[in-house]
């Protein structure tokens, strides 16, 4: 996920919430008519870094004007209330539509655990997955680490029937202070995204470098894969390949696009 709200208490978190409550209506207007689009990043694995293995489909919310709303200017807030939910209702009814018009796409949605109880949400995920099995074995939801921790019962229940589905699951921002290893070892994650703080630079930082590669340890003791968010650089990527990372992300990779880059460009743009 791509838009991390600043600690609570801070000069920038005033002036983030300040923003919220001007940009709120036109997001809430645009949300209703279903003005979004995915933005989609690739995955690497790291010992093929050429091939995306998956693509993180991040929303957009389109505003009146066309424009793109920054995330950082309403999602701090939003994700909290109804309109968060319905942020995810618009963002999983897009990525279950890419998913079944390209049939070798693999992808990931984000999501908070406050969708779970969400019956608009869950319908779209049960629809979706009914009417198109074969895509459920694609999509990748990425739960956010704080969310789940607040709600433990009710993600171990939601693991239970979505992975019934063949659906896979990602605990996002690992690391960024809300983890209870407790809950963790209950939880059944296929893979792990470790929070970008900890990735950016690390080629330099041996704070870092501790720190990602005790996330990276508990990750392999529960079996689970590990994502490095944020990576910017050859010398970061190649401290966490030498590392034994399994997948990378960040602009190093790939910026994140609303063009499909599994699609061809027309051909007039090829002339």
């Amino acid at each position: 996920m791509d838009a991390n709200p600043p600690a609570k208490g801070s000069p920038l978190d005033y002036a983030v919430d300040r923003q919220s409550r001007l940009t709120l209506p036109a997001v809430r207007l645009a949300v209703e008519r279903g003005n979004g689009v995915l933005a989609f990043q690739p995955v690497v694995q790291a010992q093929r870094t050429s091939r995306p293995a998956f693509y993180e489909g991040l929303i957009r919310i389109i505003d009146e004007s066309g424009r793109m709303v920054p995330l950082r200017d309403f999602m701090p807030v939003a994700e909290t209330t109804e309109l968060g939910r319905r942020i995810d209702c618009l963002s999983l009814s897009l990525g279950l539509k890419a998913l079944s018009e390209e049939t070798s796409l693999r992808l990931s949605i984000n999501m908070s655990a406050r969708s779970i109880g969400y019956p608009a949400w869950m319908t779209i995920l049960r629809r979706g997955v009914a009417d198109d099995p074969q895509a459920a074995e694609r999509l990748i939801l990425e739960i956010t680490e704080s969310s789940a921790m607040g709600l433990p019962d009710e993600v171990k229940s939601f693991m239970r029937e979505v992975q019934k589905y063949g659906i896979s699951l990602a605990l996002d921002d690992f690391g960024a202070g809300y983890t209870s290893f407790r809950y963790l070892r209950d939880f059944c994650f296929d893979m792990i995204k470790i929070d970008g703080q900890f990735i950016r630079e690390i080629s330099d930082h041996p704070d870092n470098q501790v720190l990602t590669q005790a996330l990276m340890s508990i990750a392999r003791h529960f079996d689970m894969f590990t994502v490095a968010e944020m990576v910017e650089t050859a010398d970061d990527a190649s401290f966490l390949i030498e590392n034994g990372i399994d997948c990378l992300q960040g602009y190093y990779f790939g910026a994140p696009t609303i063009a499909p880059p599994w699609k061809s460009p027309p051909s007039a743009a090829l002339r």
